[in-house]
């Protein structure tokens, strides 16, 4: 029972520490946002981000690092957007920040790892 507060009190924590913003959705350059994203986090582990059918503030996503690959269709907000436990934010044209929670398997904590993603 306490493993379950104890991921209900973490995860309540990082849903609450986020504060939706104020601004409307509203259609993107495509152009900004598709195609393929790739860098490298500090662990030296790589990554992937492939961004496609961009229309208006929609897009599908594909992440994949290492063994993990996820899909997901996304909604762009104030240059940003998630996908899973990453977060993608356009900092300028071609590049952007990637910041991703991880969760270490034996002790339960969390980091945030940060990279940077340039567009091909």
């Amino acid at each position: 029972m306490a493993d379950v507060m104890s991921i209900l009190s973490a995860n309540y924590k990082t849903v609450g520490s986020s504060v939706p913003g104020k601004t409307a959705y509203v259609a993107v350059d495509p152009k900004l946002y598709q195609g393929n994203w790739t860098g490298t986090y500090p662990d030296k582990k790589t990554f992937k981000l492939t961004v496609s059918n961009v229309t208006g503030f929609r897009a599908k996503v594909k992440y994949q690092s290492g063994s993990t690959v996820k899909y997901q269709d996304v909604l762009i907000k104030d240059q940003s957007f998630r996908i899973g436990d990453t977060k993608f934010r356009l900092t300028k044209a071609g590049v952007a920040q990637i910041r991703n929670v991880i969760t270490d398997p034996a002790t339960g904590s969390t980091y945030l790892d940060t990279a940077t993603a340039n567009q091909s």
